[in-house]
Order: C-alpha cells, then sequence, then structure tokens
C-alpha cells in the first residue's frame, strides 16, 4: 500500500532529491514508493445488476481503471527521471498527467468501494444511523438529500464526479461537491461518497438517460463503508 502524502512530498521535494541522488540510482523504489496497481473489486462484475451491468463494471475496472494505473505509473517514473537530469520544464509538463491520472486511480478505488449489491445490509441506510441523522440535520430529509445530490450530478457539464464530503473545517459539517474531469477531492475535506458521472459509467445500459443511472445508483450505495468514512473509522483519501 502507498500513502500518496508521502507521493506528493515527494513531489514538492524535487531540488532537494535532485541534489541527493544520481540519475542511476533515482527512481521510485529508491524513494520508498511502489508501482500503484489495480485493486481488486469487492464483489463480481455482476454483482451490481441489474443498476449497474457486468458488461459496463468489467469494461470500467478492467480497462478504463487499469489504463489510469498505468498511465500514472509511467508519469511518474517519467517524472523521477526528469528530476535526476534537472529538467524543470519536463516536470512541469508532466503535473497534468499525474494529476489527471493520479486522480484517477484515487477517485475510482474509492468508487468501487462505495458500492454493494443491490437488496444487501450494506445498501440500507439504517448502515450507517450517525451519517444519515447528519444528513437529516442538513437537509432535512434524505429524500431532500437525494433530490439535491441528484440535481448536482446532472448539472455537471461534460465529465466530473459528483461528492458528499465531510468538511475538515466548520465543525466536519457535510456539503455536496462536484470535481471536473479526475480532480480528486483535495484539502481538509474527507470524500464519504462519490458517483462517477463519466459516460463510461453508465453509457453502455443507459445510453444518454443519465437521470435514470443517478435514480438507480442510490440502491447500490455502500451506506456502511460511507457511515465508516464519515465517522473517521477508515481512512481512505491518501491510501490506495
Amino acid at each position: 500500500m502507498v500513502n500518496l502524502a508521502s507521493l506528493w512530498q515527494y513531489l514538492a521535494l524535487q531540488a532537494p532529491l535532485h541534489s541527493a541522488m544520481s540519475t542511476d540510482a533515482l527512481n521510485l523504489t529508491q524513494l520508498g514508493l511502489t508501482a500503484y496497481t489495480l485493486p481488486a473489486l469487492p464483489y463480481a462484475y455482476d454483482a451490481l445488476e441489474p443498476h449497474i451491468s457486468a458488461q459496463i463494471m468489467e469494461l470500467h475496472h478492467s480497462k478504463h481503471h487499469q489504463a489510469y494505473v498505468t498511465n500514472l505509473n509511467a508519469a511518474l517514473q517519467a517524472h523521477v527521471t526528469a528530476v535526476a537530469a534537472g529538467d524543470v520544464a519536463a516536470q512541469i509538463a508532466l503535473q497534468q498527467t499525474i494529476k489527471f491520472n493520479g486522480g484517477g486511480h484515487i477517485n475510482h478505488s474509492l468508487f468501487w468501494k462505495n458500492l454493494a449489491p443491490p437488496g444487501s445490509k450494506e445498501t440500507r441506510p439504517e448502515a450507517a444511523v450517525g451519517l444519515v441523522k447528519a444528513i437529516e440535520a442538513t437537509w432535512g430529509s434524505l429524500e431532500e438529500f437525494k433530490r439535491a445530490f441528484g440535481a448536482s450530478l446532472l448539472g455537471i457539464q461534460g465529465s466530473g464526479w459528483g461528492w458528499l464530503v465531510k468538511e475538515g473545517g466548520n465543525g466536519g459539517g457535510l456539503r455536496i461537491v462536484t470535481t471536473k474531469d479526475q480532480d480528486p477531492v483535495v484539502g481538509g475535506d474527507v470524500p464519504v461518497f462519490g458517483v462517477d458521472m463519466w459516460e463510461h459509467a453508465y453509457y453502455l445500459q443507459y445510453l444518454n438517460g443519465k437521470a435514470a443511472y443517478v435514480e438507480n445508483i442510490w440502491k447500490v450505495i455502500n451506506w456502511a463503508t460511507a457511515g465508516e468514512r464519515f465517522g473517521g473509522v477508515v481512512e481512505e483519501k491518501n491510501e490506495l
């Protein structure tokens, strides 16, 4: 398991690393980092049917997520090489690639754990009593929250994600945020759960019916995991 905080720390310490290590020695292993790998799903590809098809899940996980992992590893190694060579322009040029693919890896790794087979105990709001109470205190009711969250998802222009986050400040309140493309939740906010609104997450099954996808996603939301994130039981923001 790799701590992403150490990765960002490495990126911030480029100049000292360049002065301390030779081009031949400088690599991910020397920095205590290992290549990222595609995480296994905690359920079968067909486990979320009929709400998310096995075909979507297999392509989404084994192709799309794998591509983010592969491209992230390649970009990180290229960045290490650029640091060793003192090539600041190359380091700068790689930042967007690292951000995009690193964000894709973070977001999808969280997303798979956001979901659970329909009808399972994890998909019942009763599995997250504390979280549901906080939602009701903020939005008035769980249904009002779902409507607000759905409106935010459907309001995303192009590709992106919708998130319920626990604020790092202001007493740790809840709010709905959206991120563009593969941008992850950053700062002190903790993602409680997120929904992927890229077309590859739904198009093969729902075509252009995004509203139906948004409605049905609630049948497979893993409230148990969401409740644990809200309660601080798990710290998945920086750990993959």
